[in-house]
């Protein structure tokens, strides 16, 4: 079989190019332990109603952390828990999450808080709260027929 030069070229190009594509990729995940956030807690989502913290979903204020708040949600057909949160304005807040049923987005609009709930799996954010108003939370992921009707709310208020 007789292969013209430039199909050569393009040949070796391109398998060169998916090594160094798969050894960047290999390094990254391996060597440098780079995986989805959500990994390192696991819960059961059949028992999520009886497992601290989501027993007492809200606002609960700690100390002795580089956070001020932590905000606790639970995400399930088609609701958020709770349904509504007033942070004091200028907080720091670690934004904790999980599903009872089946994959559910977390996203804050207008802010850069964006997390996938996923049944088992517990999600952390750690946010900054500089300005009053409110915030919508949507589920970003497509859930089932309610999906559209899926919110929360966070209120910043002053202190």
């Amino acid at each position: 079989m007789h292969m013209h030069k430039f199909e050569k070229v393009w040949l070796i190009f391109g398998t060169v190019a998916l090594l160094v594509f798969l050894t960047v990729l290999g390094v990254s995940a391996f060597y440098l332990g780079n995986q989805p956030p959500s990994c390192l807690v696991t819960i059961d989502p059949e028992k999520v109603e009886v497992t601290a913290p989501f027993n007492a979903p809200g606002l609960h204020e700690v100390t002795g952390k580089d956070w001020d708040y932590e905000l606790v949600f639970v995400a399930s057909a088609f609701s958020y828990s709770p349904a509504k949160v007033e942070i004091p304005k200028d907080s720091t807040v670690k934004v904790i999450a999980t599903s009872k049923d089946v994959i559910h987005g977390f996203e804050i609009a207008g802010t850069n808080v964006n997390m996938m709930l996923e049944p088992g799996f517990v999600s952390e954010y750690t946010t900054r709260f500089n300005n009053e108003g409110e915030n919508l939370i949507i589920c970003n992921e497509y859930c089932g027929v309610g999906h559209h009707m899926m919110s929360s709310r966070i209120e910043v208020v002053s202190k």
